[in-house]
């Protein structure tokens, strides 16, 4: 098993959503592997500093999943399913569950 932690950020709501991923941009400066992903909500669009911080998360080997199509052509994230989420959380070393209502 390597020795770096994986991380996953569940996103349950949209107000708190980017405010989780700048969390995961910073474990993955810290040396671990980071990736959230956005259940159940459409969000807006993004602004230039949020693309980026994507952008950097992605450089640092992370990425932002989401289970609706919609946030794909607006915000760029990649698609995931259920199952395939179902797989990907048994990868990581820790799952949080980001800013529940």
């Amino acid at each position: 098993m390597s020795e770096y932690k994986k991380v996953c950020f569940m996103y349950r709501h949209k107000d708190y959503t980017m405010d989780g991923i700048r969390s995961a941009l910073g474990l993955a400066v810290e040396n671990m592997y980071a990736y959230g992903v956005v259940m159940d909500n459409e969000m807006p669009a993004l602004d230039e500093n949020q693309q980026e911080s994507i952008e950097m998360l992605r450089d640092m080997e992370g990425e932002i999943y989401t289970t609706v199509p919609a946030n794909v052509e607006t915000c760029g994230f990649e698609a995931i399913s259920l199952e395939e989420l179902g797989e990907k959380l048994r990868e990581m070393t820790i799952v949080v569950p980001y800013g529940l209502k």
